[in-house]
């Protein structure tokens, strides 16, 4: 396994037989130069989404469309861009579980908002959530934009996630 940040909130795991990229913002990102962006991508086999808002999706649609990577989260939003952008999507909800090659990933709670921007302003599509994605004897916990709750312990007694990838810089999220 390998975990590599890619800046703010995007991830590339290296899992099993997948090669999954969190919440990709690439373009923009100030973590992240341009030259490291192809890289960032190779092989990527599913992209996965916490929330609609654009530092979290913005590079998503062109990644999935010009790379032909198939886009999981929250079932609304994944429906939406299948519908009116015609990429493959995976779209599931929170509790669901979902089998990448041999990689599982569960949608879990998460407390926070999910727009995403439009020509008439921001539209409420989908809701936020979390991943558990299990494999190699591990289950890493991506929390998502989130507040502290009390399903978090929760989580721990049905996921016993032992890898946290976990939200926490103040103002839109918890502070730890």
């Amino acid at each position: 396994m390998k975990i590599l940040w890619l800046g703010h909130a995007s991830f590339r795991i290296e899992i099993a037989d997948q090669v999954l990229l969190i919440d990709p913002w690439l373009t923009g990102n100030p973590m992240l130069p341009a030259d490291r962006h192809k890289e960032a991508i190779k092989g990527a086999t599913h992209i996965l989404l916490t929330h609609g808002h654009f530092d979290h999706i913005s590079d998503t649609l062109p990644l999935a469309k010009e790379n032909n990577i198939p886009v999981v989260g929250q079932y609304d939003l994944i429906g939406h861009w299948m519908e009116t952008e015609g990429i493959e999507g995976i779209g599931f909800n929170k509790g669901g579980t979902v089998m990448l090659g041999n990689v599982a990933v569960t949608m879990v709670h998460a407390v926070h908002s999910s727009t995403i921007g439009t020509a008439e302003g921001p539209k409420c599509i989908g809701s936020e959530c979390g991943f558990m994605i299990s494999a190699e004897d591990h289950t890493i916990y991506v929390s998502g934009d989130t507040d502290v709750m009390a399903d978090m312990a929760i989580f721990n007694d049905l996921h016993a996630p032992d890898i946290g990838i976990l939200a926490s810089g103040g103002h839109f999220t918890m502070d730890m």
